[in-house]
């Protein structure tokens, strides 16, 4: 855990938040500024500061994030599909420090993104 990590707190029950999913690997929670009529953000319990940031020991754990990112649009609702986002760093428009995939759907998706 990182201690200035608000993901963390998140994870450690600091600071609430709506979760919609969680297992002993990762949890899923409503985005506070959501940008789609539904957006979960996704993250590893365990502190990987971005994609950029993953090591190879941490190959399972980026593709259970991926299946799970499915599984919570399922459950979601999101039958008509749905978009996962990951920002990478700051110029990939990653605001949070730790790695988080952005689940969005609810709406038609357009590209580019931005």
């Amino acid at each position: 855990m990182e201690p200035d990590c608000i993901f963390c707190r998140i994870v450690a029950g600091e600071i609430p938040a709506t979760k919609v999913y969680e297992d002993d690997l990762c949890l899923a929670f409503r985005d506070l500024h959501p940008v789609a009529p539904t957006h979960v953000l996704l993250i590893p319990k365990g502190h990987v500061s971005s994609q950029a940031h993953a090591l190879e020991t941490h190959e399972a754990l980026l593709g259970h994030l991926v299946f799970i990112a499915a599984k919570v649009a399922g459950e979601e609702g999101l039958t008509n599909g749905f978009r996962t986002v990951i920002n990478t760093g700051d110029e990939g428009g990653q605001t949070v420090h730790h790695l988080h995939l952005h689940v969005l759907g609810g709406r038609q998706m357009h590209w580019p993104p931005g």
